[in-house]
């Protein structure tokens, strides 16, 4: 039923409810991946995967899995990652890299993995594991965060319109 209008005063039914705005709760965090954290991770990552068709017979090899989260452990790589815990459960993630740039002085920050449980979305979530990679990247000296998404993925970009600036790059690729 729709609420009727008297002049500036809104009469609601009685039977209307009022349903709280789905946002970030509080009990989020957003912190540093944990080698403990592989079981929970690992779901996001197949996710990750799967929206980006990589699954069945274009799945990545266990191996490549493998290996990106052993680096996310080793100092000695630049790959970083970090999760959106919430209530024990991990509902999102964010991987990066810095390295250099032959237009800057200072490193930059690939932001190369963004995604969150698709039961969480529109929370807020990704806005605050990019905004978690802002911070980190300002941390290390960085003087950008750069990241690339498909262009059919129009949620995705919604927000990434409101918090980077799209600057009409192609992304070509080969395979060697």
């Amino acid at each position: 039923m729709r609420p009727r209008r008297l002049s500036d005063v809104v009469v609601l039914p009685l039977n209307f409810t009022v349903r709280p705005l789905q946002t970030v709760s509080e009990r989020l965090t957003i912190r540093p991946i944990l080698r403990s954290d592989y079981d929970r991770w690992r779901p996001l990552w197949d996710g990750y995967n799967a929206f980006y068709e990589r699954r069945g017979s274009t799945a990545l090899p266990e191996e490549i899995t493998q290996a990106t989260w052993e680096r996310f452990f080793d100092s000695s790589e630049p790959v970083k990652a970090i999760v959106a815990e919430e209530s024990d459960h991990l509902v999102g993630l964010a991987h990066y890299v810095f390295h250099r740039s032959t237009t800057r002085l200072h490193d930059i920050c690939y932001l190369q993995d963004l995604f969150t449980a698709e039961h969480v979305r529109g929370r807020g979530i990704g806005r605050r594991l990019i905004e978690a990679v802002y911070e980190a990247a300002r941390n290390g000296r960085c003087s950008r965060v750069y990241w690339q998404t498909q262009a059919t993925n129009r949620a995705g970009r919604a927000l990434y319109d409101k918090l980077g600036m799209h600057l009409g790059f192609i992304v070509y690729s080969h395979e060697l």
